[in-house]
């Protein structure tokens, strides 16, 4: 386990989970039978993928005592994501999520329980003081207290100098005021530097009806100067102070499940972004990530060499300049 005294890469607040993935592959909850416990939560799958590839993370987040709340604290431990911060309260139980897994966007069903408890006095100044990367997600937003928890967080950051990330993974199923989604999306943003927007979150956050280019116009509107934008099977836009500087094509793979692949790109992009690369590398970087986790069952595999990754993407682009 990595000591939190030790400078972090990677401090994500927010939402950790039981995630109950189905064993049958299939589009709809209402089809699926059987299900595997795994750690859940976008900012606490993030962690353990940073982790995973090297990096030293911890995680922010609100559970239960009870079985569900120590199954997770040992799976972050197991992966070696540091615990220290985690508000474990006999008060409340851990939040539930039931995932279909599937190759497409997942169906999901939320029991909310502990998860939105999280006090903005409960994440302390050491910890942000110690990241290079505070990062949360939509979900985290979504209601009182945790929502002030995170908005405080991220203005205590950007105060220090910190890259500080948000993902916009809004659904009308957590958080159906959408007009209070709206204002309170906005206010966040003000803090963050950086968003890696799917086209699927642009839509629930926007509407469906404009052009990624417009999509991304929006977000930069709302404060971050690096969007990202990821549009599956076509590619990804990458935009820098309100220009797009490249297009990183998605190369097909055979999907085996679908279920925290737009994490394990977080992870990745983060990842070699503080390893002092330019955004379009990496954007290859965590496209990389993502295909591994696409063929994966599960959670991304441990054995990642990021050494072999950065060779693959330097002999690409070796022979990319050899036409």
């Amino acid at each position: 386990m990595v000591s939190s005294r030790q400078q972090l890469d990677v401090l994500t607040i927010g939402e950790m989970v039981v995630d109950f993935i189905s064993a049958e592959k299939t589009d709809t909850l209402s089809n699926a039978t059987t299900f595997k416990r795994y750690l859940g939560g976008s900012p606490a799958n993030i962690a353990v993928y940073v982790s995973k590839l090297g990096g030293r993370s911890a995680v922010i987040a609100k559970t239960g005592i009870g079985a569900f709340g120590k199954f997770l604290k040992s799976e972050l431990q197991r992966h070696g994501v540091v615990t220290d911060y985690l508000q474990m309260d006999h008060r409340t139980n851990t939040t539930v999520i039931f995932v279909s897994s599937t190759a497409t966007t997942p169906d999901f069903e939320e029991f909310r329980i502990g998860d939105y408890l999280l006090e903005p006095n409960e994440i302390p100044d050491e910890a942000i003081d110690r990241a290079k990367v505070v990062h949360s997600s939509t979900f985290a937003l979504s209601r009182e207290p945790c929502r002030s928890a995170v908005i405080g967080a991220f203005r205590r950051a950007q105060e220090m100098g910190k890259i500080v990330s948000l993902d916009p993974n809004y659904s009308r199923r957590v958080w159906p005021d959408y007009k209070e989604a709206q204002g309170v999306i906005r206010e966040a943003y003000r803090h963050v530097n950086l968003t890696k927007p799917s086209a699927d979150d642009a839509r629930r956050v926007f509407g469906p009806d404009y052009e990624p280019e417009q999509y991304i116009e929006m977000f930069h509107d709302l404060g971050p100067e690096t969007v990202v934008f990821t549009m599956g099977g076509e590619g990804n836009l990458i935009s820098e102070n309100g220009k797009i500087t490249a297009h990183v094509p998605t190369r097909p793979v055979d999907v085996v499940d679908a279920t925290g692949a737009g994490d394990s790109f977080w992870a990745g992009f983060l990842t070699a972004l503080l390893d002092d690369n330019p955004v379009e590398r990496s954007v290859l970087f965590a496209r990389e990530i993502v295909e591994r986790k696409l063929t994966t069952k599960g959670p991304l595999p441990a054995d990642i060499d990021r050494g072999e990754i950065y060779a693959r993407l330097d002999e690409g682009a070796n022979a990319e300049d050899g036409k």
